[in-house]
């Protein structure tokens, strides 16, 4: 006998006039993002948009047809932070409905700079920050060939939707009947926000209202700490640091119920901040312990424990995996724990 398979709803409503809508992210193990939909008194406004895909594009039109919103209802789109998983489709929804799009300065300027540039320079720069790193020639010479060649971008996100307004922190959106407030999260990009919805939850839990968490806080994922740099500013972030920060931060707000862009709703928001902090403390040290001897950001992500081995990762996730590693070398080395061997090239860090 055949065992049915479960289907998940494509919309939850979470009562309070709040929902979720799932979108699909092509060919991401992620699956989808939820996008959700906040009912308001001048109309709905939308927290993310999901992918610039068709399929996207129709997930989202169809989720909020559920939720008896047509997207030329939809008043507004609050943007997380700038990846193509959550602003992608926000062309689409103000071309489609005239919505206004708000987002963090901080991720406002990746996008200016992201859409001023042409797609051969961001191969380029690319291309120099892994060599930097001392990532191999042959995974590199994709991105050069790209480059060299003036291929179009297919790159995601490097055409985003200017935003109309920007979000400054502990700011309370203007909303018409309702107290969104934003909370700037940086590590995960710069201008992260998280969204606290000041309001009793309708199911009676305990703590302070709701948090339309982003990907700043995922019940069962952790974040990438990604680095976006200016390529003409040379100042030397720290957006691991930024993150754990923003982790106490939302720590200690304690809202009843976290509402992420990925995954599934959950409560108890400060164990999971405890879980984070733990999981980055246990990271930092295991480089230390690898930092014994000299070693680029290439070798220390090589040597670093991922969801699968080193040889499997592909192209683009060893890239992604790389800065992950410079983003934590980094924190050690405004710890005072980490510093650059003099004369390296490529760069190597050594525990000091």
């Amino acid at each position: 006998m055949t065992t049915p398979q479960v289907t998940e709803p494509p919309v939850i409503a979470h009562g309070g006039g709040v929902w979720s809508v799932k979108v699909p992210i092509p060919d991401n193990p992620l699956g989808c993002t939820l996008v959700h939909l906040l009912d308001t008194d001048d109309g709905p406004v939308l927290i993310d948009t999901g992918w610039d895909d068709p399929a996207s594009w129709s997930a989202l039109t169809a989720g909020l047809g559920l939720c008896g919103v047509a997207v030329e209802d939809v008043r507004g789109v609050v943007i997380t932070h700038h990846h193509p998983d959550h602003h992608g489709l926000s062309a689409r929804v103000r071309e489609a409905s005239g919505a206004w799009i708000a987002m963090h300065e901080a991720d406002a300027s990746v996008v200016r700079r992201t859409r001023a540039n042409p797609p051969e320079r961001w191969y380029g720069y690319l291309a120099a920050k892994l060599t930097a790193a001392g990532a191999p020639a042959e995974h590199v010479a994709p991105l050069l060939g790209a480059r060299d060649a003036g291929r179009p971008s297919r790159l995601p996100g490097l055409d985003p939707a200017l935003p109309d307004r920007g979000i400054a922190p502990g700011e309370l959106l203007d909303l018409p009947g309702r107290r969104l407030r934003a909370i700037w999260t940086p590590g995960h990009t710069p201008g992260h926000v998280c969204l606290h919805l000041e309001e009793a939850h309708p199911a009676g839990l305990r703590g302070t209202g709701r948090l339309f968490s982003g990907d700043h806080l995922l019940p069962g994922i952790t974040p990438h700490i990604g680095l976006y740099e200016d390529p003409d500013d040379h100042t030397v972030t720290d957006p691991l640091g930024d993150y754990l920060d923003s982790l106490e931060r939302v720590g200690r707000l304690d809202p009843a119920e976290v509402l992420p862009a990925h995954q599934h709703a959950f409560t108890d928001a400060p164990a999971r901040v405890r879980e984070l902090l733990a999981h980055h403390a246990e990271r930092l040290t295991g480089l230390l312990a690898l930092l014994c001897e000299p070693l680029t950001p290439w070798d220390l992500a090589a040597r670093m424990e991922w969801n699968r081995p080193w040889a499997e990762i592909p192209h683009a996730s060893r890239t992604i995996a790389v800065s992950e590693a410079e983003a934590h070398v980094r924190r050690l080395v405004k710890l005072g724990r980490v510093e650059a061997v003099a004369g390296s090239d490529p760069v190597t860090y050594v525990a000091v």
